[in-house]
């Protein structure tokens, strides 16, 4: 199939620089997304943990039974946290911690490259940090940014 003129020059959602506004309107469904995504990466921490456990069970004469079954549930689960982090890299967005929920919003402030940052449970994107910087350089959003008309 080919794409028509319209298409081919309307740029994907995931390459559009994001701004705290853009991202805060898109809070409702990444919200949703991040929870699955923490809650399943702790069922995939359980089921590798309970493989693990029946893998000491087991020995190359007598394999344990259960060890099989658990080490599929842990690859399902696995399967589903990276759907959740592939979820949001086609929104432009990207997963830092799938323990935590952490995730950025490439943008852009005082036009230099930078990402807003969220993590599960904060009510709003309302800090950022420089590309490079990780977590440890985010700070507070401007209010002139936060409160823009």
């Amino acid at each position: 199939m080919v794409a028509s003129t319209a298409e081919k020059r309307t740029p994907s959602l995931a390459l559009i620089p994001w701004t705290p506004e853009r991202a805060n309107r898109a809070l409702p469904l990444v919200r949703r997304i991040v929870a699955d995504l923490v809650a399943c990466h702790g069922e995939w921490q359980d089921a590798v943990s309970a493989f693990e456990y029946a893998t000491t069970r087991s020995s190359a004469d007598k394999p344990d039974p259960d060890a099989e079954r658990l080490q599929k549930h842990a690859l399902v689960k696995a399967a589903e946290v990276q759907g959740f982090v592939s979820e949001l890299k086609e929104l432009g967005i990207e997963c830092r911690s799938v323990e935590t929920g952490l995730v950025d919003f490439p943008g852009e402030l005082d036009g230099r490259p930078v990402h807003f940052c969220w993590q599960h449970g904060e009510e709003t994107v309302s800090h950022w940090h420089d590309v490079g910087a990780g977590f440890s350089g985010r700070q507070p959003l401007p209010d002139s940014v936060l409160h823009q008309p």
